[in-house]
């Protein structure tokens, strides 16, 4: 049996449905010309006045008071695109009985009249839902979790983003606390300065980086820039976005992890999402998050990527090459001082 699937007024998906409960819909005058319809083997979400005769010529529509519209357990519809305008070939409405011309050509006046109105006053119509955006939670559909390469590659873009940002204000301190140690006499003085300075460093290496991970990750994007370019997105593992709070713990428990174990934490970490269920490093186990797709819990799931894209592949292997370079001076380096 052929299921369908409609959308309301605004354009929340619902379905799905028998062919003989749009046909009672469309006898109800319940569906407008423009309503998005679907079912398996259509290639997109067409208007309802395409459609039309494929349902009603098929169908009967029941008396209302015998309408059934028992839901059928199956995979979820994509959701609804904008509809393509066609004119209809004959030239006139078909809708013309159930769709008043003067509710069809509303004056301006009615503009912000919601032409639903039929829809929301039958007790047949479907209930209608905010819809909230980015912030809107979809978790039925299938989720693709991210594993190693596609979070080495956003590091790499990350770490150049708030390197860069760190040594523009570590470099004037710099000058600055040289410019003032060479008038200092006292050496006690001196030394204050030396000290303060390693807490500034410090404090700029790991302060910079945590607020921008904390502020990225908790906006409206769900990503730093480096996750953004490769297409993933940090959120709760209920799919819910993650407060600002949860993000700097989160960041502050991948440079606690690295510094009490002297980086083989960072290891551990890297083999965790290979192994675990939901691609879950140690950090994510401890804030309670996970690394999806940018298209994981939301109404368009089918677009997420199980593979690398071309932008990941391409940061690896700039990230291989700058490696590479950095060893190979290291190392000229050294036969150079051995050969002096």
């Amino acid at each position: 049996m052929t299921q369908w699937y409609y959308s309301d007024y605004d354009r929340n998906r619902h379905g799905p449905v028998r062919a003989e409960d749009l046909a009672m819909l469309h006898a109800n005058g319940q569906l407008a010309p423009e309503t998005l319809v679907w079912r398996e083997g259509m290639s997109e979400w067409r208007p309802w006045r395409e459609v039309m005769a494929e349902v009603v010529g098929g169908h009967a529509a029941p008396a209302p008071s015998r309408a059934s519209f028992a839901l059928v357990e199956d995979e979820p519809a994509p959701a609804p695109e904008p509809a393509r305008a066609s004119a209809d070939p004959g030239g006139r409405n078909p809708y013309e009985v159930v769709q008043p011309a003067p509710r069809a050509h509303a004056a301006p006046a009615d503009a912000g009249r919601n032409p639903y109105e039929v829809v929301e006053r039958s007790p047949y119509a479907p209930p209608r839902a905010h819809v909230g955006g980015a912030s809107t939670v979809v978790r039925d559909g299938h989720v693709v979790y991210v594993g190693f390469l596609k979070r080495f590659a956003a590091s790499i873009l990350d770490n150049f983003v708030t390197g860069i940002a760190s040594y523009a204000l570590l470099i004037p301190l710099v000058l600055l606390m040289g410019a003032s140690a060479g008038v200092l006499v006292d050496g006690q003085a001196a030394a204050g300065l030396g000290v303060g300075f390693v807490v500034l460093m410090y404090g700029i290496s790991i302060g910079l980086p945590a607020l921008y991970f904390a502020w990225m990750q908790s906006s409206s994007t769900q990503a730093s820039l480096g996750k953004m370019a490769v297409g993933v997105k940090v959120v709760r593992s209920d799919g819910s976005p993650m407060s600002f709070g949860r993000s700097l713990l989160r960041y502050l428990a991948l440079v606690l992890t690295w510094a009490f174990t002297c980086g083989i934490g960072m290891l551990v970490s890297a083999f965790m999402t290979a192994f675990t269920a939901r691609r879950q490093s140690l950090h994510d186990l401890i804030c309670d998050t996970v690394v999806v797709d940018k298209y994981a819990f939301t109404d368009r799931p089918e677009l997420q990527r199980e593979g690398l894209d071309v932008v990941t592949i391409v940061v690896i292997a700039l990230g291989v090459l700058l490696l590479v370079a950095i060893f190979g001076l290291g190392f000229f380096g050294a036969m150079m001082a051995d050969a002096g």
